[in-house]
């Protein structure tokens, strides 16, 4: 069953076609009664492989109505979900829809409230990285939510200091450096930057979860090399 109207899905093709060979998404949303398809940006380093949605676009759709299901093209490929579709479809828990072109066939996915587990996951800037997966961890283990905003993947190299902007205001406060550490801690650390770029969460022992550019998330071992980039020791408010 194809979870949009015909009009819906036009639009939804139109917009795939004039983008190509870059990747489009957008959304259906449900207007007053109404189902529109709303053409986002994607604002992915990478937009022949990969898609980001511009939270300006979330905005602005969630201005209009409410979003009942996200929509992205595969170019030059099938429309079968990729490994990072169906896990972030599951961390969306919104129905999505994949075009391919120009084969032009379509997919849809429906979340079964799958929890995406926090370690073994691949590294996609936006979707599963450092951010995203303390974000999860806080909400699978304490209940607590909070915002990513990162913006640009590399926004490290562009003069940006995303972690230390916005720490405050997604419910953290600064320790010194060498206090006592607490199981939910989180560091901050700069990983071939000139500002944190980089963030683990302190589980037990002498371990750390975090998920590093280009590889699984996992655990390890808070010895040397972390502790010498660690620039910023963070707690949750909620926990001091």
């Amino acid at each position: 069953m194809i979870e949009m109207n015909s009009k819906t899905l036009s639009n939804f093709r139109a917009h795939v076609k004039t983008e190509y060979p870059k990747e489009a998404c957008g959304f259906v949303l449900e207007v007053q009664g109404s189902e529109e398809y709303y053409p986002a940006t994607n604002i992915s380093e990478y937009p022949m492989e990969s898609f980001v949605i511009d939270p300006k676009s979330y905005a602005e759709a969630e201005d209009l109505g409410v979003i009942k299901a996200i929509c992205h093209s595969h170019p030059n490929a099938s429309s079968a979900p990729s490994e990072i579709d169906t896990s972030s479809c599951e961390a969306s828990n919104k129905v999505w829809h994949i075009i391919s072109w120009p084969e032009d066939k379509l997919s849809t996915l429906r979340p079964r409230g799958w929890v995406v587990p926090l370690v073994g996951r691949n590294f996609e800037y936006g979707v599963f990285d450092c951010c995203t997966l303390i974000r999860d961890y806080f909400k699978e283990k304490l209940n607590i939510e909070f915002e990513c905003l990162g913006g640009k993947d590399t926004w490290w190299d562009r003069g940006e200091n995303r972690y230390l902007d916005n720490y405050e205001g997604q419910g953290f406060r600064s320790l010194p450096i060498g206090s006592p550490v607490q199981e939910h801690d989180v560091f901050l650390m700069n990983i071939v930057s000139p500002v944190p770029n980089h963030a683990a969460v302190f589980t037990e022992g002498d371990i750390i979860l975090h998920h590093l550019y280009g590889r699984l998330s996992g655990h390890g071992v808070y010895g040397g090399y972390w502790r010498k980039h660690t620039t910023h020791h963070l707690r949750h408010v909620s926990l001091c």
